[in-house]
Order: structure tokens, then sequence, then C-alpha cells
């Protein structure tokens, strides 16, 4: 399995993969990550990690989000000798090295795709994004196999249009555990202003997740609902952007109403989150997916989230929320309310959700493919 950033590196992606990963090995399977050292406390070298062979290389050179591994070349010719197949997770920088290599080695290659790449604009952003387009056309067009999130996402993504007969769907690994009422109690205490809801974001405070709508808003929710809070769990000053510094004065000016918690990496703590909460928002411009969403929903919290391919999908096939207009605060705002108005309304079962998104079924349909494609 190829990507850039794995485990303890806290993106959607990566506990994708590491959860596929695991799931694998656990049946018996040998199953190789190759990555970055994305930070000098990721270990750097080989570890045997819940059952899974990660490497990571040596990365000396960022450039915005992608990182430059001098050894990649020849550390990956040497694994794809050795394995029957190779997953590569897109979009990556090294995608078209992997599809190379793999025409070389005679490796079919098994392709995930995650998102199309956006990244903020400016000349350098824009000259990353149509290299990384071309980078990816050619692996797909060695690809034996696309694994895309949902056929809402297949049918719509650039990336995937000319492929699609190429296109597997698998919906992707949701599983949390289950929340603790006592600690839920004793969050919804800490955090409520008197019997105000609470309302959750999870995720980075990056320009496509535009957790500056949600902040706005608060406008619209504050007629119904003026002791409402906004509950923030994720990073908030973003490296490779600035969105943080530009949304400052919005967040200072509506200060009392907003709480951030940073990044929560235990699960039973982001379960705990989740349940504490009456409502999550997702009020992002693109979302392959959102693996949140299920997690929510698993915990009985229902969800909002923009009507944007992709990341319509979760409550779509569920009902257990609403879709918000495209960037649109109004509009979420209303959503809000609505869901806040009736939430037994919007609220399926554990089991309910559980059966939809199956991390079994997720782990028995990549390993059909893997052993469709491997070499004998």
């Amino acid at each position: 399995m190829l990507l850039l950033y794995y485990h303890p590196h806290p993106t959607g992606l990566t506990y994708y993969v590491k959860t596929v990963a695991e799931g694998l090995a656990k049946r018996g399977h040998q199953v190789t990550v190759l990555a970055s050292r994305h930070t000098k406390e990721a270990p750097l070298g080989e570890e045997l990690l819940n059952g899974v062979r990660v490497l990571r290389l040596w990365a000396p050179v960022r450039i915005s989000r992608g990182l430059i591994m001098p050894t990649y070349p020849w550390r990956l010719y040497r694994l794809m000798r050795e394995h029957d197949v190779v997953n590569v997770h897109m979009p990556m920088l090294e995608s078209g090295l992997a599809a190379l290599v793999a025409g070389i080695t005679g490796v079919k290659i098994v392709a995930t795709h995650h998102a199309d790449l956006v990244l903020p604009g400016g000349l350098i952003n824009s000259l990353i994004t149509k290299t990384m387009f071309a980078i990816q056309q050619s692996l797909s067009r060695r690809a034996a196999c696309i694994v895309a999130y949902s056929e809402d996402n297949a049918a719509h993504s650039s990336y995937l249009a000319p492929f699609r007969h190429k296109v597997r769907t698998v919906y992707p690994p949701v599983i949390i555990p289950e929340p603790q009422p006592e600690r839920v109690r004793q969050l919804q205490a800490d955090w409520r202003n008197e019997a105000g809801p609470l309302i959750a974001f999870c995720g980075r405070f990056a320009e496509e997740k535009r957790p500056d709508l949600l902040i706005r808003s608060l406008e619209i929710v504050n007629k119904r609902y003026p002791n409402a809070r906004v509950v923030f769990a994720g990073e908030t000053d973003i490296p490779y952007e600035d969105t943080w510094n530009r949304f400052s004065d919005l967040v200072e000016g509506n200060r009392s109403q907003l709480i951030f918690l940073g990044l929560l990496t235990d699960k039973q703590e982001l379960a705990n989150f989740y349940a504490a909460c009456d409502v999550l928002v997702v009020p992002s411009d693109i979302e392959v997916f959102g693996l949140v969403q299920g997690e929510a929903m698993l915990c009985g919290t229902p969800v909002i989230t923009t009507n944007i391919y992709g990341g319509r999908v979760a409550v779509s096939v569920t009902g257990m929320g609403k879709l918000a207009k495209k960037g649109d605060w109004r509009s979420i705002g209303a959503a809000i309310i609505e869901v806040l108005d009736e939430p037994e309304k919007f609220t399926k079962t554990r089991e309910t959700i559980a059966d939809i998104f199956s991390f079994e079924k997720t782990v028995n349909e990549y390993e059909a493919i893997f052993f469709e494609y491997a070499n004998s």
C-alpha cells in the first residue's frame, strides 16, 4: 500500500488505509505500507504496527502538502518485486513513478481514489494541481482497477471520468467504539451554555472544509437557539494554508459561542465528543465522503452536510440528517434548526447505520479485489 502520510498522521485518508491494512493483516495477509517519515516524531525505517509492516522513508523536502523522498524509487522497486499487488492511494505525487515501476515489475495496480486534489489559490498551487492531475491520469491508465468511495463520487470526479470502466465502488471503513454515557454527560455539562444545543465540527480548520460557514450560520441559529455553542475538534493552524489567520476576526467576533478542543486522537474520546453534541455539521465545499459523518451517526448524532457529490452520500443513504446548499451559511443555519427542532426525525439506531457502513464488508470487498488482480 502506497500513500504519503501514514499513522500517526491524523487524517481520514490515513485512518482509511490503516484500518483496511490492519483488517487484511488480521486475516493472514502480508501487508506492507510504504510512506514518508512526515514528522521527526514518527519512527524512521521499518516497524511492525498491529500486524502491518510499515516502512517510513526520509523526506527532507516539502512542497505544499507533498514530500520528496530521495530513496523512494529503489525502495519501491524492491517492494514491488516482493508483493503480489500494489494499492496506490491517490492523490499522490509518486503515483507516476509507481505506474512506471509496476510496468517494469509486472505487478498490477489497484488504485484507491480519495479526492480530486484541490489547493488554495495561487500560481504555485495552480501548477501543482495541474501537474498532479497529469500524474494521476498516468496512474489511472496503468491501473487494473480503481476503487472509489461511492457511485456519486465516481460519476462526478474529473479524475475518474475517463476511467469509469475500471471503477469499483467500496464504502470507506467506518468503525468507532460506543460512547461512554457518563463521560458524555460530563462533556455536555462542561460545554453547554444553560440548556443550549451543542453543534459539532470535526476536521481541519481548512479552506475546503469551510468552518467559516458554520460560524456564520450562528446568525440564523441564534434566532431560535441563542445559547447554542459550536464545538470544534481538529487542527486549527494548518502549515500549508492561512485559513485560521484569515478568519481570526470571525472567530473572535463569535468567541463566546465557540469551543476549540484541538485534535482528538483517541477514538473513544472522539465517540464521546460526537455523542455529547446534538448535531454534526460538515459544511465543506469538497468532500469525497466524510468519514466523520458515519462515525457521528454510529454514535447517535445526526448530520448536516452540504449537497455536494460524494459528501452527500452518508445522509442520502441513511436519512440521518439534512442536506444544505453548498457555500450558503443561511441554508446551513436553517438545516441546523430543523434537526434541532425534531431530532427524533433524523435519528437511526447504531445497528441500522452499522449495517449500511459495514467494516467487515469493506474489508471483504478489498480482499476480493486484491485476489482478483494479484500475480499468481
